[in-house]
């Protein structure tokens, strides 16, 4: 039973519900790039895809059209997969749970894909219409645009025709972007060194957060879990003896993180103090994100006593000031549009391995020059650290 059959126009809905069924998240596109080539095959329509999956769709011109300029019309297969911590969902196997009250439309517990699933069902509802009277259409569909337009960057484009391009990768409706920052992917990692210690191993989690995409949603002041884990482990260790075991959060770098996780260890005298001071944490953060991040919470759960291999004190050191001193969201306004930012970056991803401790940002600006300085800043700490 379809889920958006009643919306309008009926063929872009319908298009987008088929789309949220298939699996396409960065890096997962051969069902979705098929799903366009049977398209194209079903409608007789001439067709590309190359071996990385990006697929191209040319429709003539209807008669009377031939003279004019054809148009390109480009957006992406891939999807930012994220889910809430409740939710079960195999994205390399499973669609997206799609839901609406008539108006909104929204996936249940994970992200929806719209960015950029609604431009693929654009696409194919404008090549699939029969009675639309329109120059030579070009659809260009790329893979991997969320991980680092890989496809953008890979595809072929000689067999096109058209020189004006109308990118659908845009946010609200009635909008016509003409620029957009230019991003890059900055990877951190950091050396840890361990020592053994034994006492109370607990879990602390910061969780609740409401995330979001880290370029369309930067300015509303949501909360970054890794950062906030880091001024929790500050703020514990500056009144206890705390031990970090290790740290973990987010999964994309483009997209604000909603939960982290660290294991710690403290001594058996300090567990009561602890818990009192998480419970003092978690009233602070409440009432600072009231109004983004309402839902923040700290979650401690004990381990029970054990020896493990922990951060030595110089590491332990780096790594808190790492996570509270290297520069996060916004860095920016622009002097010549009021509210827009500038310059961001999103600490997005951070884990440990047994050597380093890692974090992966998402750099934006709108003017190169700021991208790269506040790269190189970012650079220069790592570098000191």
């Amino acid at each position: 039973m379809s889920v958006l059959g009643n919306l309008e126009p009926k063929s872009v809905f319908g298009y987008f519900e088929d789309i949220c069924k298939i699996p396409h998240g960065s890096g997962n596109m051969d069902k979705i790039s098929q799903f366009c080539v049977d398209f194209a095959k079903e409608h007789e329509l001439e067709y590309i895809q190359d071996d990385m999956k990006n697929v191209i769709i040319i429709k003539e011109a209807t008669p009377g059209y031939e003279e004019v300029e054809p148009l390109i019309l480009q957006g992406h297969l891939d999807m930012v997969c994220e889910k809430r911590p409740d939710k079960e969902k195999d994205f390399l196997t499973e669609g997206i749970d799609v839901c609406t009250d008539g108006e909104n439309i929204w996936a249940d517990g994970t992200t929806l894909g719209g960015d950029n699933g609604i431009a693929v069902a654009y696409g194919l509802a404008l090549l699939a219409d029969k009675e639309l009277q329109h120059p030579r259409l070009e659809v260009v569909l790329t893979v991997d645009e969320e991980t680092g337009l890989y496809g953008a960057e890979a595809i072929d484009m000689s067999m096109l025709k058209g020189k004006k391009l109308i990118n659908l990768d845009s946010e609200e409706e009635g909008i016509f972007t003409v620029g957009c920052a230019g991003g890059l992917t900055l990877a951190c990692d950091i050396p840890m060194f361990t020592e053994e210690a034994e006492g109370e191993i607990y879990e602390l989690k910061v969780t609740g957060l409401l995330g979001g995409h880290s370029g369309a949603e930067i300015h509303k002041g949501r909360g970054n879990s890794n950062v906030i884990l880091g001024r929790v482990l500050l703020a514990i260790g500056q009144k206890i003896g705390l031990e970090i075991i290790k740290m973990e959060g987010g999964s994309k770098d483009n997209a604000i993180p909603r939960n982290s996780v660290a294991e710690i260890l403290v001594g058996a005298e300090d567990v009561q103090k602890l818990e009192e001071l998480v419970k003092e944490q978690e009233e602070i953060l409440k009432n600072e994100f009231h109004a983004s991040d309402a839902g923040i919470t700290l979650e401690l759960t004990s381990k029970g006593t054990q020896t493990a291999e922990v951060m030595d004190a110089t590491s332990k050191i780096t790594a808190l000031h790492a996570l509270n001193n290297i520069p996060n969201g916004i860095q920016a306004y622009s002097m010549d549009i009021e509210g827009l930012v500038e310059t961001s970056l999103n600490m997005g991803i951070m884990s440990q391995d047994e050597e380093s401790l890692k974090m992966s940002f998402a750099v934006r600006s709108s003017v190169e020059s700021a991208k790269y300085y506040l790269t190189d800043r970012v650079g220069l700490f790592v570098e000191m650290l």
